[in-house]
């Protein structure tokens, strides 16, 4: 078995792709026609994305994400935190923490993105 993807549930698909690329440089590998599931290139795990209308039509019931309160967190790994994190904000992320050095070293920064996802932008450990 092998972990092969992760579906966050969005309103608009095409603009998260678009958002992603813009914010963080990853690039579409997928878009389905009909613009309701999409994917991201990000290595060997998927960052994918469906429409939460999609979902609701096959019996789910998507709640919408909140940066105060989150249940996960995406982290991108950067040698360039604060250029990283400039460049996010710069695409229409929100910023929640400017770059600060960790007790044990490392640099983080978090962003949400329009969709209301909370997004750690870190350095390696």
């Amino acid at each position: 078995m092998r972990f092969r993807y992760s579906i966050l549930y969005v309103d608009d698909v095409p603009a998260t792709l678009a958002f992603y690329k813009e914010a963080f440089g990853f690039e579409t590998g997928f878009l389905h026609e009909g613009k309701d599931y999409g994917e991201l290139v990000t290595g060997d795990t998927k960052l994918a994305f469906s429409a939460k209308s999609l979902m609701r039509e096959i019996g789910k019931t998507p709640s919408d994400a909140d940066p105060k309160a989150p249940s996960f967190e995406l982290a991108f790994e950067t040698e360039t935190v604060a250029e990283d994190f400039a460049r996010a904000v710069a695409a229409g992320a929100a910023p929640i923490q400017e770059p600060t050095e960790m007790p044990w070293g490392q640099v983080i920064s978090y962003v949400s993105d329009p969709n209301g996802f909370l997004i750690e932008i870190c350095a390696p450990i």
